[in-house]
């Protein structure tokens, strides 16, 4: 052990004498500026620290042989299995309905009967409100009577050019006659439909526009809002590089964080241009609302499912190490026989793909069935002796 002690002091004295005039030596390269001086000095320091390094682990590796009061590090471990592997990506979108308009007046005129409030269910078909129409209903009347007398003295006049008595133009001016009448009584009908506004769908009155006696007019006056929670929809502009992985029925995962709510859905529509102002495309979800909590114009984030693997090695990210190469390492565990919870780290090169929700899919360098090391690895080295904390 003393022998060990003062192998292990050496490296440090080294180090310790030499600092200063190291330090110094770099300085005055680094105030010559010669860059192939600079770089020559780099490599002597990287291999003099390589070296040390090498050094270290194998007086570390002694102290574990020859120590029996060591205490070994703590670690936690899962055995690698494969699974189901989804990556998504997450783009921003709205919560949009087609069904959320506002009606306006087609018949100008004084708003003389309002028969719903903000609020209201109503039905397709359902009368909100009735405008003054301004005589047009007796006027129809009128013309009804008219059109009826057409229509006897047509009938009349048929019925004998059947049996060939009196002249065709007889016959032709009564049913053109009856005709215009009948055309005309139409189109007054359709203007008076015009006074009573409907409601073109089921739906709620989200705004009541006006007020009762208003002089309303055709294309201007705003009456109703009326929105549908039925058939809503997420609208989302995708980045154009996802167009080989996203199509009609891809799987999405959908978050309202308002409502504190999450559902699975598929996208139903893919849009067919590329915006060139951000270079992306649209596409829609449709939205499940069957308590009406899901309101237009709310943000949703929505992740869509671009990559599938089945029979994928996962770990979580934070098992997963780095090199001074750069390269991803992990250590996994092998059991020593004969002694419980103690084992030894083995130090493996992976290979990765995608990462969601703190997991890495691994491609190369792990098997199904081997343990890995998920919790105290950061600071093991190959070959250590290892505690399995319980």
């Amino acid at each position: 052990m003393k022998k060990l002690a003062v192998l292990l002091s050496i490296p440090l004295l080294l180090l310790s004498c030499g600092s200063n005039e190291e330090e110094k030596s770099v300085e005055e390269i680094i105030e010559n500026e010669d860059l192939t001086e600079i770089r020559a000095k780099k490599s002597e320091l990287s291999q003099q620290q390589s070296d040390l390094t090498q050094k270290l682990d194998q007086l570390d590796q002694a102290i574990d042989r020859l120590d029996k009061t060591r205490r070994l590090d703590l670690v936690e471990i899962q055995q690698i299995d494969d699974t189901l592997f989804k990556h998504y990506a997450e783009v921003q979108g709205d919560v949009a309905t087609d069904e959320n308009i506002v009606i306006y007046s087609e018949f100008s005129g004084i708003l003389q009967d309002l028969r719903v409030e903000e609020g209201q269910q109503v039905n397709k078909g359902q009368v909100l409100a009735k405008i003054d129409d301004g005589g047009l209903s007796s006027e129809l009347a009128q013309l009804e009577t008219q059109a009826t007398l057409a229509k006897t003295t047509f009938e009349r006049q048929e019925r004998l050019w059947e049996q060939n008595i009196g002249s065709e133009m007889q016959y032709l001016e009564t049913k053109t006659n009856y005709e215009s009448m009948q055309n005309s009584v139409n189109r007054l009908k359709s203007q008076l439909d015009k006074t009573i506004v409907r409601a073109p769908f089921n739906g709620i009155i989200d705004e009541v526009l006006t007020e009762q006696g208003e002089v309303v007019s055709p294309g201007q006056s705003q009456l109703f809002r009326l929105v549908s929670l039925k058939n809503m929809y997420i609208e989302a502009a995708v980045p154009e590089n996802y167009l080989n992985t996203v199509r009609k029925g891809t799987e999405v995962i959908v978050e309202i964080s308002s409502l504190d709510r999450e559902f699975e859905g598929e996208i139903r529509r893919v849009g067919n241009t590329i915006n060139p102002n951000n270079r992306s495309f649209s596409i829609q979800v449709a939205v499940p609302n069957e308590n009406g909590m899901i309101k237009p114009n709310q943000i949703a984030t929505i992740r869509l499912n671009d990559y599938t693997a089945e029979n994928a090695i996962i770990i979580p990210e934070n098992a997963l190490l780095k090199n001074s190469q750069g390269e991803s390492v992990v250590f996994t565990l092998q059991e020593k026989e004969g002694e419980d919870n103690i084992g030894t780290a083995k130090r493996k090169i992976v290979e990765t793909g995608y990462s969601y929700n703190n997991k890495i899919e691994i491609t190369n360098g792990l098997e199904t069935g081997e343990t890995l090391i998920v919790e105290g690895a950061k600071n093991l080295r190959d070959g250590q002796e290892v505690k399995i904390r319980n």
